[in-house]
């Protein structure tokens, strides 16, 4: 049995991935900030762990993280507010990396998007701010010691999920949060997804094919 720590544990591919995590037999740990959202995240096989992860400095986090197989960073300020997307998305992100190999657990699995790190957004673009958070994050996972993998799904929908992706496009499409999910799930048991930035769309390949 794998013990992973989902940070951000409420979000809709979250909740997804901790039913198909607990489902396969892993321990799964939910950090969630409102207590609101516990009831929820049990409900999908998860424990449910309350913290404020915006709050908590590189020792916190080496705390809520320590004793755990793997860490996915699913988390994020939903946009709108500048600064605070780049205190999640950012500085959040990047303080849980460090605190990841405080904690001696290297396999770090970071949920992007598509165009990261290379997109840049003009600056009339209200997505630029996500986008410079993002990249920043991704560029400083991407050069640490851990046993990391970026994901970037494309455009997310809220279909069933066809099991199948295209790893190869070159340009963003659309994917269903339930593939995404499955990717996640996958790549924490793939080990050849170690050390890549795994662009996705939805697409023919089936998902554990796809990931080699």
């Amino acid at each position: 049995m794998t013990r992973i720590l989902i940070i951000g544990g409420h979000g809709k591919v979250a909740l997804l991935t901790e039913r198909l995590l607990a489902d396969r037999g892993d321990e799964v740990d939910a950090v969630i900030r409102n207590p609101e959202h516990a009831e929820a995240v049990r409900a999908a096989g998860a424990n449910a762990v309350l913290a404020d992860i915006e709050q908590l400095d590189v020792d916190g986090l080496a705390e809520l993280i320590a004793g755990h197989d793997a860490v996915v960073w699913s988390a994020g300020a939903g946009g709108g507010n500048p600064e605070r997307t780049y205190a999640v998305d950012r500085d959040a992100a990047i303080r849980s990396m460090r605190a990841a190999e405080q904690a001696g657990v290297r396999r770090y699995v970071m949920v992007s998007y598509f165009g990261s790190p290379d997109r840049v957004e003009p600056d009339t673009s209200p997505f630029r701010h996500y986008a410079a958070a993002k990249a920043a994050a991704d560029r400083e996972l991407a050069a640490s010691e851990l046993a990391w993998t970026i994901l970037g799904p494309s455009t997310l929908e809220n279909g069933p999920g066809t099991g199948l992706i295209d790893t190869t496009a070159g340009r963003s499409g659309a994917v269903d949060r339930a593939d995404v999910a499955a990717v996640i799930a996958e790549t924490l048991a793939q080990p050849a997804t170690i050390g890549r930035t795994i662009r996705f769309n939805r697409g023919s390949t089936p998902i554990a094919d796809a990931l080699l």
